[in-house]
């Protein structure tokens, strides 16, 4: 019953957005009597709570545990949020319909207080996830800001540069450095780590070679 309930918010959240979410409105929708609707949400920020944390859950239920390998959580961070190819505009399956209308309600809340719980969880295994420091959350706030660009719209990649810009995010979350960095590095004969690089200067005086290491910061 639970679901069936909240089945009938999301519709009515994809049709009207949040003000559209009443509770004669939710239990009409449902085909339920609103007796019965209070006996499992007994108020309209009970509903949206509802349907806020069954998205988390969806969400984290693509997360691996917490004796995945160094990096598997970022990755998979990264693979639920973003697909490996964008739709074309306008070619959306209209799931995005119910989150758009609950970032819109964000600083309600019904939604706010979900989210901060959920992401606080999520930062916290991140930053626990075997990367450099600081990898783990600049692929998040990638990530997240690229997921809002996409629900509302704000000028998102497509195409091509879709797939090297996740190119670019993944190959981040699986080393600690970019694809572009790694060619820099060929060329230049200068080796990059997760942890900051290495130049190999020539000692002309002696023939030997010595090396200078140089501090990549938070890569």
């Amino acid at each position: 019953m639970r679901d069936r309930l909240l089945d009938a918010v999301e519709r009515l959240l994809a049709k009207g957005g949040v003000d559209a979410v009443r509770l004669d409105a939710v239990a009409a929708e449902a085909g339920v009597s609103k007796g019965g609707l209070l006996h499992h949400f007994p108020s309209k920020r009970a509903l949206v709570e509802g349907v806020v944390q069954r998205l988390m859950d969806r969400f984290e239920a693509a997360l691996p545990g917490p004796d995945a390998p160094a990096g598997a959580y970022t990755k998979a961070y990264l693979d639920a949020s973003i697909p490996q190819v964008a739709p074309e505009p306008g070619n959306g399956d209209g799931h995005d319909e119910v989150p758009v209308a609950l970032l819109a309600a964000a600083g309600g809340p019904e939604v706010l207080d979900v989210l901060q719980r959920h992401y606080r969880t999520w930062q916290e295994r991140l930053e626990a996830d075997g990367l450099p420091p600081g990898v783990s959350t600049l692929v998040r706030m990638a990530v997240d800001g690229w997921w809002t660009a996409r629900l509302l719209g704000l000028a998102p990649p497509h195409g091509a540069a879709h797939v090297e810009l996740r190119r670019l995010v993944a190959d981040l979350a699986a080393t600690g450095t970019t694809g572009t960095d790694r060619a820099d590095a060929d060329a230049t004969g200068t080796e990059v780590t997760g942890t900051g690089t290495d130049t190999g200067v020539a000692d002309t005086e002696t023939g030997t070679g010595t090396g200078t290491g140089t501090d990549g910061g938070s890569r």
